[in-house]
This record gives structure tokens, C-alpha cells and sequence, in this order.
């Protein structure tokens, strides 16, 4: 595949939407549109989960590939007197990329409310304060209101959720694509273009593009999506750490934005299956498709929930490398996510009954 306008206007609209976890509902209703045409049919799990099923072989393996819909963000927890917003974090935030920051609120009634991300100013604080990173509970968002009043006659009120605002970007170098929420919209914009490139494929097996819930705080709609599906094999799509920045060492990060996905070996939620990462990696060395291999002493994906639902499922993750993730904004390479369709399709075409049963007790 190549990235052609469609594709750049998919990718905008899914990283634009905002959707922290508990409140996908926009992400899901922009990937259900642009997954809708190539699926037999789409489903939700009980805490919202898309679902989306393609019948290949109808009695043949089924195979996930797995995407998250939330992003990381804020929930409102409390308004002053004054009118400011105090919020908690909803999912991982380092305090250093916060502050000033603009963000959007989003009501009730769906209005998005500007904000920016506030905290006393370094001019009152005594020398030593100033060399310390604010902490995230002496922060506020400001939104301009006068009054506790006037934010709530606005219809702010707590439990609303609070995102980046970051408008998705094609960098000078059109490669290089900038946005808010790569973590992981990209997974499921890779979840829609595999089910596009077998729409007219005849392949063994059922595949599920699955954009899951909550996954940013505990992989939680990975798990009650794949109680619901019963997968035979489990891909998570996510992000990983681009190891080509200044300051970055190989030994702290290895990867490289433009290189090919990566094909993780162990996180903090998962050992890859060896036998699914062996027949992968074969399937690339074959068609001559890079990628890179990569481990993560911290966190995890979609696939550690999914390996241990049930019975057990063969699970792997692949990965984008990219920069600046849980911040506003984020960069990857559009090439490394071409790949990874690519390099997952061609897997899916050969996922027999045969094969899924070899890599199963490999």
C-alpha cells in the first residue's frame, strides 16, 4: 500500500478525534466509518469496544488485530471558585510536557471548550522551586471563566474529559506525519487498512479488527474484547520507542522511525509467543519486508491482556516506533506504518488451520 490523500484524511480524522479512556465514543464512531466498508459485520463488547469481523474462511482460525481507541488525557475532578479547572490524569503523563499547554474540554452536550494548562508562575516561586518540575497536582486548566458559576453555566462539570489539542500535520518532510493520539490511533488506522487490503483477497481464516477500550489505564476492553472473540491468534498494534532522538543511547532504544515496524520481543505485560514471532519474522524475511526488534523493560499493549484470556492465545506485538508519545504531539514515519499493514496482511493470508495449530504448540 501507499499513503494517498484518503488515507492522510483517515489518519486526520482518527487523530483529531478526541477520546480519553471511558469516553471513545468519537474515535469509535470515525474508525466503525472507515473500517464499515471492508467488514461483514461490526459488533461492540460491553464496555465499547468496535469490533469489526471479516469472513474469509468461515469455519477457518480467527485472528485479532488489535488497536487502541483511547488516548491519554485528563478528567475533570473539581472547579474552584474563581473558575479554574482542577483535573486528574487519565492514563501516563510526565509533568515536564504539561504546562502551557492548550486542551479541549468536552461537555456533556459534546460543545469543546478551550483550555490551557496553568500553574503558579516561576517568578513568585524561591530559587529552588524554580529548578523542580511542577507537580501535576498543583496544576489547573484555565478556560477563561470568572467564576465557578461561569464554568458551570458552560456545562462544565466533573468527569468531563479533557485532551491535547494538536491538529494532525504533514511535516516538511512528507514522510514524517505529526498529531496528537499516534498512541494509538495508529493501531487502529492499521487494524482498518488490513481489513481493506483483503476486501477482494480470499484468505483462511475470520479476521477481527478490534479497536479496544481503557487501554491506557490497565488494557482493560483488550480483555473483554477478546472474551467476546475467542481469538485463535492475537496481533497488538501499537507504538513504540523511537530510539533516533538526541540523548537516546542503542542500548536504552534501538529503533529507528523509518527502519519498519517493530516486532517486540518482551515488555512489562508480555513474553511474545515465540512460535507466532518466529513464523512473522519468516513471513518478512520472505517478501523481503524490514523490521526491527525491539524490548521494553516498562509498560505493554493490547497483547498482554489477550495472551491470557481464556485458555491462552498466541500473542505478538508490532509496534511504530515513535517520538514524543504521551504528550500533545507525537511524530512516526509513514513508511514503518505502510509496512506493518503490508507485513500483517501477508501474515493473515497464510494462517491456516495448519498453521495456526503449528504455531500453537511451537
Amino acid at each position: 500500500m501507499t499513503t494517498n490523500n484518503e488515507t492522510l484524511t483517515m489518519l486526520k480524522e482518527l487523530t483529531d478525534a478526541n477520546g480519553v479512556p471511558g469516553n471513545e465514543r468519537a474515535a469509535r464512531e470515525v474508525m466503525k466509518k472507515w473500517i464499515a466498508p471492508y467488514a461483514t459485520e461490526i459488533e461492540t463488547d460491553g464496555l465499547g469496544s468496535l469490533i469489526a469481523k471479516k469472513i474469509g474462511e468461515e469455519n477457518g482460525p480467527k485472528i485479532m488485530v488489535a488497536g487502541h481507541l483511547d488516548e491519554v488525557g485528563f478528567m475533570v475532578t473539581s472547579i474552584t471558585d474563581k473558575g479554574f479547572v482542577r483535573f486528574q490524569t487519565v492514563g501516563g503523563w510526565w509533568s515536564q510536557v504539561m504546562l502551557a499547554q492548550r486542551v479541549t474540554i468536552t461537555t456533556r452536550s459534546g460543545e469543546e471548550i478551550t483550555g490551557v494548562i496553568g500553574s503558579k508562575p516561576p517568578h513568585i516561586l524561591p530559587p529552588e522551586a524554580r529548578k523542580k518540575p511542577v507537580d501535576i497536582k498543583d496544576m489547573f486548566v484555565d478556560i477563561g471563566a470568572t467564576s465557578k458559576d461561569q464554568v458551570l453555566e458552560w456545562g462544565v462539570r466533573p468527569g468531563d474529559m479533557v485532551t491535547p489539542y494538536f491538529e494532525f500535520t504533514v511535516m516538511k518532510n512528507p514522510d514524517m506525519l505529526l498529531a496528537k493520539a499516534w498512541d494509538n490511533r495508529i493501531g487502529c488506522a492499521i487494524a482498518i487498512d488490513v481489513l481493506k487490503q483483503l476486501k477482494d483477497e480470499k484468505h483462511p481464516n475470520v479476521v477481527y479488527g478490534v479497536g479496544t477500550v481503557q487501554e491506557e489505564v490497565g488494557l482493560r476492553g483488550a480483555r473483554t474484547s477478546a472474551s467476546q472473540i475467542k481469538p485463535d491468534i492475537a496481533f497488538g498494534v501499537d507504538v513504540g520507542i523511537a530510539g533516533d532522538t538526541p540523548g537516546v543511547t542503542e542500548k536504552e532504544a534501538l529503533s529507528k522511525m523509518g527502519d519498519g515496524p517493530q516486532i517486540v520481543l518482551y515488555d512489562a505485560s508480555m513474553v511474545s509467543h515465540k512460535g507466532l514471532r518466529d513464523y512473522v519474522t519468516d513471513v518478512a524475511d520472505e517478501l523481503n519486508i524490514p523490521y526491527q526488534f525491539d524490548a521494553m523493560p516498562g509498560g505493554g499493549t493490547d497483547s498482554g491482556a489477550i495472551h491470557i484470556t481464556a485458555n491462552g492465545v498466541p500473542s505478538l506485538s508490532i509496534t511504530i516506533p515513535t517520538r514524543y508519545i504521551h504528550s500533545n504531539a507525537a511524530m512516526l514515519h509513514k513508511g514503518d506504518y505502510e509496512k506493518a499493514v503490508k507485513l500483517i496482511v501477508e501474515v493473515i493470508k497464510r494462517l491456516d488451520r495448519k498453521a495456526v495449530d503449528t504455531i500453537t504448540f511451537d
